[in-house]
């Protein structure tokens, strides 16, 4: 009897030691900031290591130059959807690392859409031209403390601009960038 309830024991701690699998959140939603920005966004699991971000927000942007009176800012709305292959989970679990909130290293494809909706600026009658840009990129995910977190993207794609429907000639592809550096709080 003994040695049956000392198996038991031992089957069970062993079910408890395997218990946290190296897989993404089930749903992780939170609002970030950085230096050029405000967004609000949601992670959803695909699998057990892909993880699907939705993101709506604002990008911004300054400028000082000659050709307007005073320096500027201008803050417009984008919509990002961006799967993400977070690779290094089980190594950062292995190592003892938090990975709650996906807090890992990951692949992803960042695709970005600006409307011409509004713009939020210091001048009157502002305006941007439509664009999607689609960007391959590598980033980190990390977690500072139970609800804030940074992460950091570096990626090199490209953008499709509608100059077309904004009065110019033709439309216009451009390399587009992912330097991201931000900081968030998780829900």
């Amino acid at each position: 009897m003994k040695k049956k309830l000392l198996l038991l024991a031992l089957l069970g701690l062993a079910k408890l030691t395997n218990a946290q699998e190296a897989k993404v959140e089930k749903s992780v939603f939170g609002v970030q900031t950085g230096a050029l920005g405000l967004w609000v966004n949601n992670e959803s699991r695909l699998g057990n290591k892909f993880a699907l971000r939705t993101e709506i927000g604002f990008d911004a942007g300054f400028w000082a130059s000659s050709f307007y009176d005073e320096s500027g800012y201008l803050m417009a709305p984008v919509f990002i959807v961006e799967p993400k292959y977070y690779y290094n989970l089980a190594k950062r679990l292995e190592k003892g690392r938090n990975i709650s909130d996906n807090g890992a290293n990951y692949l992803s494809v960042k695709t970005s859409y600006h409307p011409d909706w509004f713009v939020v600026s210091n001048y009157k009658d502002m305006s941007v031209i439509s664009d999607i840009s689609i960007v391959p990129s590598w980033g980190i995910r990390r977690n500072l403390g139970k609800h804030f977190n940074y992460e950091l993207g570096l990626g090199l794609g490209v953008r499709y601009i509608f100059a077309e429907r904004a009065g110019y000639l033709k439309d216009e592809i451009w390399v587009a960038s992912n330097t991201s550096f931000k900081i968030g709080y998780k829900f």
